[in-house]
């Protein structure tokens, strides 16, 4: 069992008996809150903005009329204490250890957070958990947990001038890849005299999958159900090629490197990355420099999915110029961080 039941109300006893996500699955439900897997209970599940509707508390370009992205799930709250206060508990979505704590709530628009690291079918994942009013004192950097093991309460917390306010106490959750290891580095030389209080663990080094998409997923397939082929499967933003053969998101993400045998010949001169509408990098084909031949400059825009564009334009990380595309200036910033 994977709970401490004598910290839990009896109401969550009872779900826990009847449908603990503890056994068999890869990702757990992260609150009490089920009604994402029940008809037409979204608006139960998910918590919008202020005055817009539940979608806005979905993962995507949900926001600013499609033009901001929203890296998470909020997730409502389904107990409160006598003051209002939500008291739902935070149950770690897989096994896993603790990768970063952040308790001072002044230093994120998440607040107090956490980031547990999973490594799931050759994936090293990572998912955050914000907002939280506490985070349980035997959680520690480095430490072991459970799927499904309490990791926090549910709250509030966050260092934006609007607040949230009591019915609006969510998670926020996420599902996301690690960009790159030197991270702290790249943002002092690229963002030099910006403040950065959480090293490598800031949101720009962290790319999130939709957490919405693959519980829904995982909910209908059972067992079948696979991690990996998901990631593989994602929507094509563009393909990049980048004149790069040592970087450590390839290292870290080797199950994503589709094999070419021309490189085991000849050895690799550039990767070919294919990137999501989000920059996350779903496919890597090595390249010989045989292939390369007439193609210059160390970074190029080889093809762009126009109809994925459309679909999902918030992240802005292409632009036009003429007939041919290239990287904007948000593109050519995660390009180069992704490589650096």
């Amino acid at each position: 069992m994977c709970f401490d039941l004598g910290r839990l109300p009896l109401i969550s006893i009872l779900w826990l008996v009847s449908g603990s996500l503890c056994f068999g699955q890869i990702f757990g439900l992260p609150t009490p809150n089920r009604a994402l897997f029940e008809p037409g209970g979204e608006a139960r599940f998910f918590v919008g903005t202020v005055g817009k509707p539940w979608a806005s508390g979905t993962f995507g370009c949900v926001r600013s009329d499609g033009w901001q992205i929203h890296e998470g799930l909020d997730i409502r709250s389904v107990h409160r204490n006598k003051t209002g206060e939500s008291v739902d508990p935070i149950l770690a979505t897989a096994s896993g250890t603790v990768a970063y704590i952040n308790h001072k709530s002044s230093l994120s628009n998440y607040g107090k957070y956490l980031i547990l690291k999973h490594q799931i079918e050759g994936l090293e994942i990572f998912s955050v958990y914000a907002h939280l009013s506490a985070i349980s004192k035997q959680v520690q950097v480095g430490h072991t947990v459970k799927q499904g093991e309490i990791i926090a309460t549910m709250g509030r917390t966050t260092n934006t001038r609007q607040g949230i306010s009591k019915d609006r106490a969510h998670l926020h959750f996420e599902l996301n890849l690690f960009v790159n290891d030197d991270f702290p580095i790249w943002y002092k030389k690229r963002l030099p005299g910006q403040r950065n209080d959480h090293g490598a663990w800031n949101g720009r080094n962290l790319l999130g999958l939709d957490p919405r998409a693959i519980l829904l997923e995982q909910n209908r397939q059972g067992s079948a159900f696979s991690l990996l082929k998901h990631v593989r499967s994602q929507p094509e933003l563009c393909r990049i090629l980048i004149r790069s053969k040592n970087f450590s998101y390839a290292k870290r993400y080797i199950s994503l490197i589709k094999r070419n045998p021309l490189t085991e010949r000849e050895g690799i001169g550039a990767y070919e990355i294919a990137i999501n509408f989000n920059g996350l990098p779903f496919e890597l084909i090595p390249r010989a420099p045989s292939e390369l031949v007439g193609r210059a400059g160390k970074i190029s825009v080889l093809s762009v999915n126009q109809v994925e564009l459309d679909r999902n334009p918030c992240r802005k990380l292409l632009q036009r110029r003429g007939k041919h595309w290239e990287l904007s200036s948000t593109g050519q910033q995660l390009i180069d961080l992704l490589v650096y």
